[in-house]
């Protein structure tokens, strides 16, 4: 054995995670999941735990839709599921803003592609059944372009992203699913960024069929737990009638492994695919947490703590592109432009964890998933700012530190 490498212990320092998600896991989280007994994944407690996430998904998800769960793994796993009803050869109009709403559309191209046009480009199957409509970086979807694309191809499924990280832009989720409604089409919605964030309630958009979300961002859960989806009756009947090519990401199989059996809620927890006791804790605290918190108290504070970050970034000579609540998307002042991902790397070498976009044009994106508090926005603030002084910006801390006193005096006098 005088060969083999021993590597030394990983030890992964703190960070201060504000970016676009993962957020920082709350530390009752991770008791939870630490705390957790090595039990069977038949063990009782797992199996009441299992049967408890479902329903708080609900609540959360504002919806009665039975087939409401989790899907083993990150938000790509929950839309792979959702995703998996789209049948080659099937009309999907697809809307894209931004870097993953990008990547939906090529999973879509994917799964929608027939024999021969996956063959030929096996990687980037350009399906003729697709249409991908591409609205400018830094611009949100918008209803009206949705009414007038459905109304054009009559699609049988429609897919957009709620809210757009790679931009930072809330898209139009009420026209989307007014025009699925009027023009017959199945809506599908990408919610990774915005359920646990944004108070809204699912049952609300009928046109929708499909929501797929993830753990690591509003739910602030550990990112290999469980990313949520909820479809309505006519998605599973959809799927009922013509299959997926999947058994592990089936919407209706993995259903089961929660306890939902032949479309209604069995009394008891099932035999399911081996959960692990540690994740289910871990989820279910995650849930209770924000449950906790109150859907819409929680989208008011992350509101309230945008707009403090917002205005103390756009004071150090930044112009702000993005309109979602959890997410900063900014433009660095003319003396730095071209340095971003320079800053980035500074900052992240430093234990604080901001992104650049993912695409073109490159911009500075600082998010405040779990990070809610004045002392943890100022903190943001200062580290940024410190960033873009040793960077050569004239920064004027003093001046920055009190407008985001003042914006905080304010903001609470107000309320």
């Amino acid at each position: 054995m005088s060969d083999v490498t021993l590597f030394p212990a990983l030890e992964i320092p703190e960070t201060l995670a504000a970016g676009p998600g993962p957020g920082n896991t709350d530390a009752r989280v991770l008791a939870a999941f630490a705390n957790a007994g090595l039990a069977d994944h038949m063990q009782a407690d797992v199996l009441r735990g299992m049967i408890e996430c479902k329903e708080m998904l609900r609540t959360l998800w504002g919806t009665t839709n039975t087939f409401t769960f989790g899907v083993g793994g990150t938000g790509f796993s929950g839309l792979d599921c959702m995703l998996n009803a789209i049948l080659p050869g099937d009309t999907v109009v697809v809307f894209t803003n931004g870097t993953f709403s990008g990547l939906d559309a090529l999973t879509i191209r994917m799964k929608a592609a027939t024999r021969a046009e996956l063959a030929a480009a096996p990687m980037d199957p350009q399906a003729a059944s697709v249409t991908v409509i591409e609205v400018p970086h830094g611009e949100s979807v918008a209803g009206k372009l949705v009414d007038k694309v459905l109304d054009e191809v009559k699609p049988k499924w429609a897919f957009m992203a709620h809210w757009e990280t790679g931009s930072g832009r809330i898209n139009d989720l009420q026209g989307f699913s007014d025009a699925c409604e009027k023009h017959g089409a199945l809506g599908l919605i990408d919610a990774v960024s915005s359920l646990g964030v944004e108070d809204f309630s699912i049952d609300d958009y009928p046109g929708v069929a499909g929501w797929a979300s993830c753990p690591q961002k509003g739910v602030l859960c550990l990112p290999l737990t469980y990313a949520p989806v909820s479809f309505t009756d006519r998605y599973i009947e959809e799927l009922t009638a013509n299959g997926c090519h999947s058994y592990v990401h089936h919407p209706i199989l993995e259903a089961r492994h929660w306890g939902i059996l032949d479309g209604k809620d069995a009394k008891a927890g099932s035999y399911h695919r081996t959960h692990s006791g540690y994740a289910v804790a871990a989820f279910h605290e995650a849930l209770r947490i924000t449950l906790q918190h109150g859907r819409a108290e929680k989208a008011r504070d992350y509101a309230f703590h945008e707009c403090a970050l917002r205005e103390a970034v756009t004071m150090l000579g930044c112009e702000v592109t993005s309109n979602m609540t959890s997410l900063v998307v900014l433009n660095l002042p003319g003396a730095l432009k071209g340095r971003e991902k320079e800053l980035v790397q500074m900052c992240r070498a430093e234990s604080f964890g901001i992104w650049p976009t993912l695409s073109e044009p490159v911009q500075v994106r600082i998010g405040i998933l779990n990070q809610i508090t004045q002392s943890a926005i100022t903190d943001i603030v200062v580290r940024f700012a410190k960033a873009m002084e040793a960077l050569g910006a004239d920064v004027g801390m003093d001046a920055v530190q009190l407008q985001l006193a003042r914006s905080y005096s304010v903001a609470v006098a107000a309320q």
